[in-house]
């Protein structure tokens, strides 16, 4: 039993304390296959004077400006071994070829040197492995020999011997040969290196000056040094590392600094300052140990060519990564530097970093929230109660678990902590294991501040915040929910900030201050106008603080009320922060900030002086778009905004299009438009360090009409139009004279329908007509028949009157007046004839009317003459009815025909009747 507790007690121990090749390391920014879509190895990398990277990748030559990778193949296919800058061009050698690349019109074109020359021995395999500038001409090198080119002619030197590479090292150049060392070059001479000896057998992947020393770095043999003319094996333990490690490649840096690629160990970076290095490989974050080639960017940052993928490896950044790919770490919550290295709190417990390793403290298992340094120690609050690691020794606090943060009071030095259940006050930090509760808060405290004595504000780890008023002893006065009081609706998440002595409370994305004499939260201006779309903030010191605006950390330098925004780019963290718990440690200009996997090391500035010159550059249909160009409509446009900034000084970049209100963040360097309408477009683009906008440069452009506006469409369009209109007419036309003809059959029909109506119509009427003819003639020789009638009823009763006065009288004279007394009282009297001229009237009418009109100059008389005429009556018939003469009657027709305008030849009575 015991054996089995000792055995469980040692693989603990081994578990917590084994060590892990975990350092604090440059970023990596990792690029396979799949993002360059080219092939395996990459044999040489150098930046362009256009600012963009470019590679030799077998069959491709590939270029990356930090926007889009491009890849250009030789018309000959052939594998490109190596790649050189000159200008503007980029020399790439291959298998008996070599040449240079240069840009127009958006795309990379290759110009052939060797075409047609014949400088190849057909029995040797050439390659042209290495290209290189010395005294002034270009040199291809190849195992074999050198290509000598002065821009016009082209000289080749063929070596006795097989080499591995050639070396510029200050004015000399070195051969370095497979088998009999390294020798000098001076023209077509090469001649041996004296005191390299050593160097027989040896391969040779790089020959380095360096302050004044030369450094030979073997393939196999580790590195050597110069010294009085005779090498020396390297005096460090690295060296040893490096000859099983076999080294492909070395460059130093600027900065003090050599880069090793090895074969199979990855990548060495050696601090000749410090004398420590790094090591850089699989196990941490490159994608493979065989590091091909090395090339340096404008920012001295590595890029380093791997046997299968790229790397970009940020060495001159102010930041730093510690990864964790092991798991172990977990997430960290929160980390701060040791004498030794450094303490690390996390999900999985506490660990102690030293040396390049980390361990696990003992009986630390568990959540981790907080380390806050105070003096010398370090207090840690963790999910079982409240540590203290105090120069190595480690012990227990408390038993009050969650302890989420630590902060000091602006009055004096106590400080208090928010845990799960309440609030902890240590008044003095000296005697740590001496604490106070503040009683009656009973709730899971985030944040806690004070600035005036007995009086805290606290914020609950849910929603809400309060003012805790408290005695001496620690008691709960009064607890008021401020948040709810100021009718806040939304308090989830309230943040506590300390900034210059003034406690502040980021609530909803607004920033409050408490008014101690209207007991009442007001909105700060300062912070509101300047700060007003943080979503969270952690304080550094006075002056130092980080805001999180919406997924992009910005450092925040306080210079008096003004702020200088520096940011932190996106791609150092991004789906790594622990929202809610981000946490700041500070150790004099270097700062710490806690990541999922493991945590940050950034060395801030306090201004922000970047400098940009950025090119546009714009394709449509993979077509190079120059400014004011025209494109098609309802294509794509893409433009890339290069900045030629690979690392840590990259700028957040935004743009407008025309006069939108809103700005769009550019990602990785593109923009993509569509759906344009046709016009002139204009896109700005924008600096953004968190606080403004500043423009830097624009882009106008012109979208074409749509195809089916153009002159040639519209052209067709008004043919088009024409024939339609051309044929509408002849078929309106042709219709027209169909419908002329109808109607003209119709016309003809209904014509003869008509003419057989009024023919019907026209025998009705003569019908009707006969008839009321008929019916005159009736009524004229009824009033005839009448007249007569009357005239001879009146003579009759005249002539009986006499004949009864002549049988009866005998004497003359009396039967004289007698007779004539039977004959006046036998005359028709006046009221007899005006019932017969009525009557007469009556009956002749529409006569009497139509004769009035055409002869309004008639008389009565006139016109009575006339209906007697037309009544066929005679001059004598006519006179006793008119009481005048025969003679009388006739000059009465005289005048009347005059009247009538008749002729002589007119029969007046004939003219009556058609009136």
């Amino acid at each position: 039993m015991l054996k089995i507790k000792t055995l469980i007690l040692v693989l603990f121990i081994i578990q917590n304390y084994c060590s892990y090749s975990q350092k604090i390391l440059p970023f990596v920014e990792n690029y396979n296959k799949s993002n360059y879509q080219g092939d395996n190895q990459i044999w040489n990398v150098v930046q362009g004077n256009d600012k963009a990277m470019y590679f030799a990748n077998n069959h491709y030559l590939l270029r990356y400006d930090g926007v889009i990778w491009e890849k250009y193949t030789l018309p000959n296919k052939t594998i490109i071994r190596s790649i050189m800058v000159e200008d503007d061009k980029i020399y790439s050698g291959s298998y008996k070829e070599f040449g240079y690349w240069h840009r127009k019109e958006g795309k990379m074109h290759y110009v052939s040197i060797t075409k047609k020359l014949n400088l190849f021995d057909e029995k040797d395999n050439e390659e042209i492995w290495k290209i290189f500038k010395f005294k002034g001409a270009i040199y291809f090198q190849s195992f074999n020999g050198v290509f000598i080119y002065d821009g016009k002619h082209i000289k080749k030197i063929r070596f006795p011997f097989l080499i591995s590479y050639c070396f510029v090292v200050g004015k000399n150049l070195y051969v370095a040969s497979v088998e009999k060392g390294v020798f000098k070059m001076d023209g077509t001479r090469i001649t041996s290196t004296k005191g390299w000896n050593i160097l027989k057998n040896t391969v040779v992947h790089a020959i380095e000056k360096h302050k004044g020393k030369v450094y030979v770095f073997t393939q196999k043999k580790g590195i050597f040094i110069q010294d009085n003319n005779n090498l020396i094996p390297w005096n460090n333990p690295l060296n040893e590392t490096l000859k099983t490690a076999t080294i492909n490649v070395a460059k130093f840096t600027k900065n003090n600094q050599l880069i090793i690629g090895t074969g199979n160990k990855g990548i060495y970076i050696f601090d000749l300052t410090t004398n420590t290095y790094k090591n850089i490989d699989r196990d941490n974050v490159l994608m493979n140990n065989s590091i091909l080639s090395i090339g340096f960017d404008k920012e001295n940052d590595l890029w380093l060519g791997l046997d299968n993928g790229i790397a970009h490896v940020e060495i001159n950044s102010p930041i730093s990564i510690f990864y964790d790919n092991s798991g172990i770490l977990g997430s960290v919550y929160s980390v701060a530097t040791t004498n030794k290295g450094y303490l690390i709190a996390s999900n999985h417990g506490v660990f102690e970093y030293e040396s390049g390793k980390f361990a696990m403290i003992p009986n630390t298992q568990g959540q981790a929230w907080n380390i806050t340094k105070i003096d010398d120690k370090y207090i840690i609050g963790h999910n079982d109660g409240t540590f203290c690691y105090d120069k190595g020794s480690f012990y227990k606090i408390n038993n009050v678990s969650g302890g989420w943060n630590l902060s000091k009071s602006n009055i004096n030095n106590t400080h208090f902590q928010s845990t799960y259940s309440g609030i902890l006050v240590y008044d003095d930090v000296t005697k740590l294991n001496e604490h106070e509760t503040i009683k009656n808060i009973m709730k899971p405290i985030k944040y806690v501040a004070q600035n005036k004595k007995n009086e805290l504000f606290a914020a609950d780890n849910y929603r809400g915040l309060y003012r805790v008023l408290y005695n001496d002893k620690y008691e709960t006065i009064k607890v008021e929910n401020i948040t709810q009081l100021n009718k806040i609706e939304n308090d989830f998440g309230v943040k506590i900030f300390e900034f210059r002595s003034e406690i502040l409370f980021l609530i909803n994305n607004s920033w409050y201050t408490y008014n101690s004499l209207t007991n009442k939260l007001e909105k700060n201006e300062l912070f509101n106008d300047n700060f007003e779309n943080i979503s969270d903030v952690v304080a550094i010191d006075e002056n130092h603080f980080v805001v999180l605006e919406g997924t992009t950390l910005y450092h925040i330098y306080a210079n008096g009320n003004k702020f200088v925004w520096n940011i932190i780019q996106e791609k150092y963290y991004k789906g790594k922060l622990i929202n809610d718990n981000l946490k700041i440690f500070r150790d004099k200009n270097n700062y710490l900030l806690n990541l999922d996997d493991g945590f940050i090391s950034l060395q801030l500035k306090n201004a922000n002086k970047q400098n940009l010159n950025l090119k546009i550059v714009a394709f449509n249909n993979q077509n190079l778009v120059d400014k004011d160009d025209k494109i098609d409509f309802n294509s794509e446009l893409k433009i890339h905004v290069v900045t030629g900034i690979y690392g840590a000084s990259k700028p957040n970049l935004f743009y407008k299009l025309d006069n939108a209100t809103n700005f769009v963040a550019i990602t990785n360097g593109l923009i993509v438009l569509n759906n344009l309408s046709s016009g002139s477009h204009s896109v700005v683009i924008y600096k953004h360090d968190g606080a403004s906008y500043d423009e830097l440069s624009s882009f106008d452009f012109n979208v074409a009409q749509p195809w089916y506006f153009s002159f040639w469409m519209i052209l067709l369009y008004l043919v088009l139009i024409g024939t339609v209109f051309f044929f509408y007419y002849k078929w309106n036309k042709l219709r027209y004279i169909q419908k002329l003809k109808l109607q003209e059959e119709e016309l003809k029909h209904q014509k003869k329908i008509l003419e057989m109506e009024l023919k019907a119509e026209n025998e009705l009427n003569i019908q009707e007509y006969e008839k009321h003819i008929l019916e005159l003639e009736l009524q004229t020789k009824s009033s005839e028949v009448a007249g007569k009638s009357l005239s001879i009823a009146k003579q009759s009763q005249m002539i009986d009157n006499i004949q009864q006065i002549l049988n009866s009288e005998k004497d003359f004279n009396k039967l004289k007046s007698e007779i004539k007394k039977a004959i006046k009282i036998n005359e028709v009297n006046k009221h007899e004839w005006e019932i017969f001229e009525s009557n007469l009237n009556q009956i002749h009418n529409e006569f009497i009317i139509n004769l009035s009109k055409k002869f309004p100059n008639l008389t009565s008389k006139d016109i009575k003459l006339c209906v007697y005429l037309k009544m066929n009556l005679s001059s004598k018939e006519i006179a006793p009815m008119m009481n005048i003469s025969f003679r009388g009657v006739e000059l009465h027709r005289y005048r009347l025909r005059k009247k009538l305008n008749l002729s002589q030849e007119e029969n007046l009575s004939k003219f009556l009747l058609t009136i």
